[in-house]
């Protein structure tokens, strides 16, 4: 298993816009999941072992966020890999009690605009869609027995949804490359 880290998209960078298809057809722009306190994008899929570690906690912790204001969307930049199929995508999103849109970026211009480079990768927005959060999870990895919390992403939540600024370092994400179709 490659890791590749992300980006590290600069801070203070606009929410870039889309428009993009759940499985069952319903069309998410960033302006339709947008909180009114903040806005999280992660760039996740079906097969990445690193997606599959923090999936559950994922939707666990999403769904509560959700309840206290937060916009969130899962966005799955690998539409031609053989596991990420929209009848997949279906089938993960309620296994691991996803409750917030899961959609294809087909073309992977989301993936681009964002300068996400692995799954999962996340993108934390305040409530004037400016970035204040880019990078992991938690230090949790598939084999490394450090226990899987949200902590670091969760305290960057907390923080945007109090109006606070985040103290929490900011830490690359590691995962999966994306399956870029135009890229060697």
């Amino acid at each position: 298993m490659v890791a590749t880290p992300s980006t590290m998209a600069p801070l203070g960078s606009a929410a870039p816009a889309f428009a993009l298809a759940e499985p069952d057809g319903t069309t998410w722009t960033f302006d339709g999941i947008a909180g009114p306190r903040g806005t999280l994008v992660a760039f996740v899929c079906n097969h990445c072992p690193y997606v599959k570690h923090i999936a559950p906690h994922l939707g666990a912790l999403a769904a509560r966020w959700r309840q206290r204001g937060l916009g969130v969307i899962g966005i799955n930049p690998n539409p031609d890999h053989p596991d990420e199929t929209p009848e997949q995508m279906a089938v993960n999103a309620t296994a691991w009690r996803w409750t917030f849109p899961y959609v294809s970026d087909t073309e992977q211009s989301a993936a681009g605009d964002y300068r996400a480079a692995c799954t999962p990768d996340f993108f934390l927005y305040d409530g004037a869609n400016r970035l204040v959060y880019r990078g992991r999870f938690d230090a949790a990895r598939p084999g490394n027995g450090v226990p899987v919390t949200g902590d670091e992403l969760g305290a960057a939540v907390d923080s945007v949804l109090a109006g606070e600024e985040i103290e929490v370092g900011q830490l690359p994400s590691i995962g999966c490359s994306i399956k870029w179709k135009d890229r060697p």
